[in-house]
């Protein structure tokens, strides 16, 4: 068909998708190559998916665009630790540019590869977790986010006893297969026993023990503490289940365990550092060495409250206190 032939209509539609078409493709020119990111996610898509959704939307923003000048592989661990190894072994066979993963996951990945780059969007204390040299010049192929999971272990038990001053005896969920858990737990009732608490640690390494932590605990508790690990993250319904059952104040790190039934939260945004880990992807990307990338930390913290749960337990939260919240689930 001629030019001269195309109606006016068909040719403003006809420009408009070129219009969009080009600026993609010409990034795409500008980056070179198509470059594959694998992602290995700790989680569930439920778990984690909301997460991942925030590095690749600022990737976009950055000018990554699946499909034009990337390709983004997922794979999901669903909090299964042995996962680890055998995803970074078939990245490793795909050749993928970049690992995008957290904490509990490097050690296995950089047991599989030295070479490939890794970016974690979430970590504790990457330096004691032994996957960095330091943090300034983290000195391997691994680099990424620190949200200081231990460090605001005593605040998140002052934040509870405003809520629910009776408190007298704290359990601590705690993963023993996963060090941060681990350290995050000795934190805590170190935490504890600074406000006059007495700290009982409820020690599991599978899903399968949760249930039996909970009856051995009975009544020996009067809130409950969840360390930060990627297996309460995907069991966190069951473990909200149960503390109402039992009638537990729970406190998290993370909102998404408030959003399913816990009570409250404080601790890094999580989708803050997931956007900040696709500018590491972007640098990466463009020639730099995760070893001359320093790590950083988190800046941006959030206090989540449930009063729905609240009210199920029969506790009043002040109005001042809600007020501080940055978010109040109804």
């Amino acid at each position: 068909m001629q030019f001269g032939q195309l109606e006016r209509r068909d040719f403003i539609i006809l420009l408009g998708g070129v219009a969009v078409a080009w600026p993609i493709a010409a990034h795409a020119q500008q980056m070179g190559k198509l470059r594959t990111i694998g992602i290995l996610a700790p989680g569930t898509p439920s778990s984690h998916g909301a997460w991942f959704a925030e590095f690749v939307r600022h990737l976009r923003e950055l000018g990554w665009i699946e499909g034009a000048n990337i390709t983004i592989e997922y794979r999901w661990a669903e909090g299964r630790i042995e996962r680890y190894g055998e995803i970074a072994a078939e990245f490793v066979r795909l050749k993928v540019d970049v690992i995008v993963t957290t904490l509990p996951a490097v050690p296995a990945v950089q047991q599989v590869t030295s070479v490939i780059p890794i970016v974690f969007a979430i970590s504790g204390d990457p330096v004691r977790a032994g996957v960095v040299a330091a943090l300034a010049r983290p000195g391997g192929n691994a680099t990424g986010l620190s949200l200081l999971s231990t460090d605001t272990a005593g605040k998140r038990l002052e934040l509870l006893r405003e809520v629910v001053p009776g408190i007298r005896q704290l359990a601590v969920l705690v993963n023993l297969g996963f060090l941060e858990s681990v350290q995050e737990g000795s934190e805590t009732q170190a935490a504890a026993r600074a406000l006059g608490l007495a700290a009982i640690q409820l020690e599991i390494r599978r899903a399968g023990e949760i249930a039996s932590s909970f009856e051995s605990l009975k009544d020996r508790a009067d809130a409950l503490y969840v360390t930060g690990d990627p297996l309460f993250n995907a069991n966190r319904v069951r473990i909200n289940t149960f503390a109402l059952s039992a009638r537990l104040p729970t406190v998290y790190s993370f909102r998404e365990l408030v959003e399913s039934g816990g009570l409250m939260s404080y601790g890094a945004s999580i989708p803050d550092l997931f956007r900040r880990a696709a500018g590491y992807v972007d640098r990466i990307l463009h020639g730099a060495k995760p070893a001359d990338l320093p790590v950083e930390q988190a800046i941006k913290f959030d206090l989540i409250v449930n009063l729905t749960t609240a009210k199920a337990l029969g506790i009043a939260i002040p109005e001042s206190f809600l007020l501080r919240a940055d978010e109040v689930i109804e």
